[in-house]
Formats: structure tokens, sequence, C-alpha cells
């Protein structure tokens, strides 16, 4: 497949008028990337841009991680031991995380085994019905939660340098409607 000139691109077609047209990925240099030629996503997109943000939170929560000697705690075993640590008063249960955290039964139940395997969380049957278990977290997964809190914390401080509280609220607010959106 030959490299596809940009100049042969209308800027003007639209995305869909354009499937014919291909290219090897890659083979856009970062001039025309940045230009918005070809099939690589422009710099300005929300996409990329979530995706950029998600990427740099992930890395840097490994990066921390290991720092605050949690390099054994998975970005989702930190978000559920936080929820678990936030939701003490209240019985959950693997249905509650697939619902509130938005992923499948399948994925839940092997995040779960190893959250038990590591010693983070127990699973006790419910009385009346030994198909329900309830979730716990170990003394272990209760220090492991807070530690990981401080740590995203920090994060957090560091993420928000410069940023007014202003500015703060338009995010938080254009995020929301973003989320809205996705998920009509």
């Amino acid at each position: 497949m030959n490299k596809l000139d940009c100049k042969d691109i209308n800027p003007d077609k639209s995305a869909k008028s354009m499937v014919g047209q291909t290219r090897k990925r890659g083979a856009c240099d970062m001039d025309e990337v940045n230009n918005g030629c070809g099939n690589m996503p422009e710099p300005n997109k929300i996409g990329k841009i979530i995706r950029e943000l998600n990427s740099a939170f992930k890395r840097n929560f490994i990066t921390c991680g290991t720092e605050a000697g949690l390099d054994e705690v998975t970005l989702m075993h930190g978000w559920i031991m936080g929820y678990l640590d936030h939701n003490q008063d209240r019985a959950i249960y693997q249905k509650t995380i697939e619902s509130d955290f938005g992923i499948k039964r399948s994925t839940v139940t092997t995040i779960l085994q190893l959250m038990e395997k590591k010693g983070y969380i127990t699973r006790e049957a419910v009385e009346g019905d030994a198909r329900l278990k309830r979730i716990f977290l170990t003394e272990q997964g209760k220090e492991t939660a807070a530690r990981t809190r401080r740590m995203i914390d920090r994060m957090d401080d560091s993420m928000l340098e410069g940023i007014e509280e202003d500015e703060l609220e338009v995010f938080r607010r254009v995020a929301q409607k973003l989320l809205s959106n996705m998920n009509q």
C-alpha cells in the first residue's frame, strides 16, 4: 500500500466520505498529524484528550504506587478498596460493584478473586442466601485503602496545581455532560 499524500485529502470532506481512503498506520508525519491530516486523531479531539488523560493518570498511579510501596495494587483494586472503605456502613455485594462501576460480571469476579487472594478483602455468605456474599475489607485492605487514598490525594493536588476553582468547576460540569451524552 502506498503512503496516501495528504494533499489528496479534501479537508472539507466528512469522516464518513473518507472511509475508502486508507493509509498505513503511522504513515502521517507529526506535522500532518498536528494538522489533522489522515486517519490519525486530531490533537484537540475530545476523545483523544480523554484517552491521554486516562493514560497519564494510569502512568502516574503506577509510578506513585511503586514509590509508595503499593506496586501490588492495580488502579481498579485501589478504586474498589476506596469504595469499600467509604461504604463500610452499607452491605456491598459483587452486583453492587458491577452496577456502580459499570463492569461486567466476569471482570468483577476475576478482580475480587485476586483481591481476596492478595488479602485485601473477604467475602462472607449472607444468612438466608448462600449464593449472596457480602464483601468486606480486611485489616490489610483498610490499611492499603488508606495509603492509596493518601497517594491519590497527593496526585490530585499535583494535577490541580495552577488550576483555579472556577476552571475546575467548568471542567466538572463539562465532564458530567460528556458522560451523560455517552451514556444515552
